[in-house]
């Protein structure tokens, strides 16, 4: 089935991060056009879009994890050092799945499509 999912895992706690809003949105040039909120469950994924409703083109994850941080207990700056990670990427084929699984620290992530 196609559509656009996600998966975080917090590298510090070694853990998935659960919890943590997603805000999806739609790029179009400059502008952006938001779609859903999403929060990632006790695995630390979520399901962003599904099936029709994905289109080529461009979005935006904007991953609120500074409140996961805050949360965790883990020390880190006030105000944290990463509070939204944002993704910017391109859908080309809605035929496939899309995959955008974040590996975040209080202090870096990385990314990349998954599968």
């Amino acid at each position: 089935m196609s559509g656009l999912t996600t998966h975080i895992l917090d590298q510090a706690a070694g853990k998935p991060a659960a919890g943590v809003a997603v805000r999806v949105s739609r790029r179009e040039g400059e502008a952006l056009s938001p779609i859903t909120e999403v929060i990632t469950d006790a695995d630390g994924r979520a399901r962003l879009i599904v099936g029709e409703d994905l289109k080529v083109g461009g979005y935006r994850l904007a991953f609120s994890i500074g409140e996961h941080f805050k949360a965790s207990g883990l020390p880190i700056t006030d105000p944290p050092f990463l509070d939204v990670v944002v993704i910017d990427f391109s859908v080309s084929n809605t035929e496939q799945h899309w995959h955008v699984p974040l590996l975040v620290s209080p202090y870096g992530y990385s990314t990349y499509r998954g599968s």
